[in-house]
């Protein structure tokens, strides 16, 4: 019996127990700050410091403003204007797509970038507005109100819309909530990002062939039909003028690929498009050949939007609806390009202080004739390429801007709507990432169904359709890996004392008698039934394989972060079955929280202390002495 102590050393702690309260605050210390973002606040042992690196924390513009220089505010000022010639044509082409007039587009890259500069975390995002959102905003309001034939009650609804996107973004963050963006996984965006460049793509022939009458659907099949119908509607002038811009376009991309110093050629040519067409239809008086142009714009600034909001209840499911699809949309795409332009550069950057600042800058644009923004990757890549040290390239941005809108805007007004398209088209064509397709093909054939799924459901269905089927084929997959939780067969390497995977490690050797399973996931009701089976299996193949009777099952729970009531009886079902076949269970090295519904449930006083071990090592020693200690009493019995 002593021999028997000292083999099997127990040292897992079974007394130690949090209270209610104590588990409660851990809980959702991680599930909402898993960071600890106050934890350099609360060390500060003076109050007023305290107090400053609070007002930081939530105001990052205090942060890093007093360190601010003349020199980095140089880098910032050419970034700014490179960001700003972008921000131009994008903002109209962008109005364009959401049925907006060009103005909003324009109003929407004043407002929400000084927002940003204020309380954004990452220094290379360049706010403006995003083609998907942009469509997806227009195919769900316009459900509800004709953008042609109720002009403003469509354009008030967008401002709605904004406004609930604005503030559904803002308590995400101030919440601590962005656990939800992460529903929308690399393959999804993938897959919604590729598959809204194509009906984008499609959608912009209407300008590139200067048709004036074109479906009003979405889908691949709808605008091939509407284009094939109004194909007497076709422009050759517009046509050929489309096509020459779109070359000059992809050119400039390319050149930007092959010689990325040249990254300026790139950025500048959408607004070098706009200039150029909008002098060439004024010289040749191009709306009497059909080339379509944009038309009067006003001078000034943004006009106050917030009495226009609308919260009708005929409107307000549809309003709702747009809002929180395209608002968590664009966060997903803007915490995902902020975060890897800040792993490239080695800078900070905050998911939730991001959902606060995009959320803020869409309630305030909403108040201010603006409609959704967000931080669009081939704005925020520019940025990034032009130098940007800070989020002061948004504020330069913003006060260009001011300027056109004071004094240029006019200037504009005989820009063709075929440069427009042109911009949208070499823009999207960027987004079509067929590599990575091949990529999730080759590594991960599920991620590749997700993503097409994605891509098939926005182009031939709707976007919001396809966005749906994606996530919900994503949280399928999770919970697939929950109600499945992998489990492996360990054995011991040679001349090294590691137990691992013996499907991974065929110089495993297993010991005779003695069955290592290692459980990979937390255990719930959804799964105990099946790794119950899944352990009975084991056995059975083992003792075929073999030949040799398995008398000791060790389950290895390191990896097991949580369990409960369900899968706790689980377990002692499986004990039971095992005990009448002659087997005994041991567990090894149960995490604090597992432990403590096995204390609390009585599980340990049914199996008995002595079934538990702090290292496998310990486990397999206690096996195996059994084992040889079994031989002679069993010898003794056939005799």
């Amino acid at each position: 019996m002593a021999k028997v102590q000292e083999i099997h050393h127990n040292g897992v702690n079974l007394s130690t127990q949090r209270g209610f309260v104590t588990k409660l605050k851990s809980g959702f210390k991680e599930a909402l700050f898993p960071d600890d973002p106050f934890r350099q606040i609360m060390e500060e042992e003076k109050k007023s410091r305290r107090l400053i690196k609070g007002v930081q924390y939530f105001i990052p513009i205090f942060e890093w403003l007093p360190n601010y220089s003349l020199r980095l505010f140089f880098s910032d000022l050419i970034a700014g204007l490179t960001i700003a010639s972008l921000a131009i044509p994008q903002g109209i082409s962008y109005a364009k797509l959401a049925n907006l007039p060009p103005l909003i587009g324009l109003y929407s890259s004043f407002v929400p970038p000084l927002v940003y500069a204020v309380f954004g975390s990452s220094r290379h995002m360049a706010v403006g507005t995003i083609a998907a959102a942009s469509l997806l905003i227009a195919s769900i309001v316009s459900t509800v109100a004709d953008p042609i034939a109720e002009p403003t009650l469509y354009l008030h609804l967008i401002f709605t819309t904004t406004f609930i996107t604005g503030v559904f973004q803002a308590c995400l963050g101030f919440f601590r909530l962005g656990i939800l963006v992460d529903f929308f996984s690399h393959s999804t965006i993938t897959g919604f990002m590729g598959g809204t460049a194509v009906i984008l793509i499609l959608q912009q022939f209407k300008g590139i062939f200067g048709m004036k009458h074109f479906s009003t659907k979405t889908n691949v099949v709808a605008v091939l039909e509407g284009i094939f119908s109004n194909r007497h509607e076709i422009r050759w002038e517009t046509t050929v003028l489309g096509i020459i811009f779109l070359v000059f376009l992809q050119f400039t991309r390319h050149l930007r690929l092959k010689k990325p110093k040249l990254f300026w050629v790139s950025a500048i040519a959408p607004i070098t498009c706009v200039v150029v067409g909008g002098v060439f239809t004024y010289l040749v008086k191009g709306t009497q050949h059909g080339i379509q142009i944009v038309g009067h714009l006003d001078k000034g600034l943004n006009p106050i939007s917030i009495q226009f909001l609308t919260f009708d209840r005929r409107y307000l499911s549809t309003v709702m609806k747009a809002g929180l699809i395209s608002g968590v949309l664009s966060l997903a795409e803007g915490i995902a390009i902020g975060r890897s332009f800040s792993v490239t550069a080695n800078t900070p950057h905050d998911g939730n202080k991001e959902m606060i600042a995009f959320g803020l800058m869409n309630l305030f644009g909403s108040f201010t004739s603006c409609y959704l923004t967000s931080g669009p990757f081939s704005k925020t890549a520019v940025n990034y390429n032009a130098g940007c040290k800070s989020a002061m390239t948004n504020v330069v941005q913003a006060v260009i801007m001011a300027l056109t809108l004071q004094f240029l805007a006019p200037l504009f007004s005989n820009t063709p709507l075929v440069a427009l398209s042109a911009i949208i088209v070499s823009a999207m064509l960027g987004l079509i990432n067929y590599t990575e397709a091949i990529h999730l093909f080759k590594v991960d054939k599920f991620d590749f169904i997700i993503c097409m799924s994605a891509f098939l459901g926005v182009a031939f269905l709707s976007m919001d359709i396809g966005l749906m089927l994606s996530v919900g084929l994503g949280v399928l997959r999770g919970l697939l890996y929950l109600a499945r939780p992998p489990a492996c067969k360990l054995g011991k390497l040679p001349d090294s004392g590691l137990y691992r995977d013996v499907e991974q490690y065929s110089n495993a050797s297993t010991i005779p008698g003695v069955l290592i399973i290692q459980v990979g996931s937390p255990i719930y009701f959804s799964n105990s039934t099946y790794l119950k089976e899944r352990i009975l299996r084991y056995i059975k193949s083992e003792q075929s394989s073999s030949g040799d009777m398995v008398e000791h099952v060790i389950l290895v729970l390191t990896a097991v972060s949580s369990i409960d009531t369900t899968a706790i009886e689980g377990l002692l079902e499986t004990q039971k079955i095992l005990e009448m076949k002659g087997i005994q269970m041991a567990l090894v090295n149960p995490r604090l929280e597992v432990m403590e519904k096995l204390i609390a449930s009585k599980f340990v006083e049914k199996v008995g202390k002595e079934s538990f071990y702090l290292n496998l090592e310990d486990a397999v020693l206690a096996c195996q002495y059994s084992l040889r200690t079994s031989k002679p009493n069993n010898n003794e019995d056939t005799v």
